[in-house]
């Protein structure tokens, strides 16, 4: 079994770098705050158990890894650009749609729509599909919760609806947060004032962050709530298909 202490790399990286300590007590520990130039940190660790997540990839070189999956595209494939948040990104983002356009291959975006309305409108005929995260209408909790603004994301909403640009609702179901039968319905009806949504998908709440936020060394605010199950949502989904929607549990 691999073991950290016989690697001369990480033993250096613990002498050296004062963001990553080592107790008896608490092990590995690593301040991030004092990180600097990560990238050194790359290839530290030979067993991969200590990894930095994320590359810094040309459009070229995303290109290269997309094409590689052409075959499997076929009529209906394509690419879904998630986050983060894809549409917080520079132009590099509208050059790789693009290319993807040229090459006659299909984008999806999963978008919160929490950025400014320039960086979702120049989108717009470029993808085939927005995926919009849609957590909350009640701007006050939504601020408490998110610490963001969710009059701004449901005016781009109502903007790129009214676009014309192929939209899926998804509501995460979260417990303490919007999972009532109230706060659900007002979701709901707000979804139904835009022009030409159809399909809802309900997410529920899953603890599969939970080992994340650990290796992040983060606190997990909802650590102690309980998975929502399909049949506690169940009313929500025959509320969403009363207003005509095309529903579906999980994304």
């Amino acid at each position: 079994m691999y073991d950290k202490r016989n690697c001369k790399n990480f033993r250096d990286c613990i002498k050296s770098n004062k963001a990553i300590t080592e107790t008896n007590e608490n092990g590995i520990c690593i301040n991030r705050r004092l990180l600097q130039n990560p990238e050194k940190l790359k290839n530290i660790c030979a067993s991969k158990a200590l990894i930095v997540s994320g590359e810094k990839k040309t459009v070229n070189q995303l290109l290269e890894e997309i094409e590689k999956d052409t075959p499997f595209y076929l009529k209906d494939g394509g690419v879904t650009l998630s986050g983060g948040e894809p549409l917080s990104q520079d132009s590099e983002l509208i050059s790789l749609l693009q290319e993807l356009e040229n090459r006659n291959i299909g984008v999806n975006i999963e978008t919160t729509l929490h950025v400014n309305w320039e960086k979702v409108e120049r989108c717009i005929g470029l993808v085939e599909t927005f995926l919009v995260d849609l957590k909350h209408t009640d701007k006050n909790k939504f601020k408490l919760f998110t610490g963001g603004d969710a009059e701004l994301v449901m005016n781009n909403l109502k903007k790129l609806a009214y676009s014309g640009a192929h939209i899926i609702i998804r509501i995460p179901v979260i417990p303490g947060f919007n999972h009532s039968e109230n706060e659900m319905t007002q979701i709901i009806d707000f979804v139904s004032s835009l022009k030409d949504v159809s399909e809802i998908h309900f997410l529920p709440y899953h603890t599969f962050g939970v080992e994340k936020y650990k290796m992040l060394g983060m606190k997990y605010s909802f650590a102690n709530i309980k998975q929502v199950q399909n049949s506690e949502i169940r009313t929500y989904v025959e509320y969403a298909q009363l207003k005509m929607f095309k529903t579906k549990i999980g994304g």
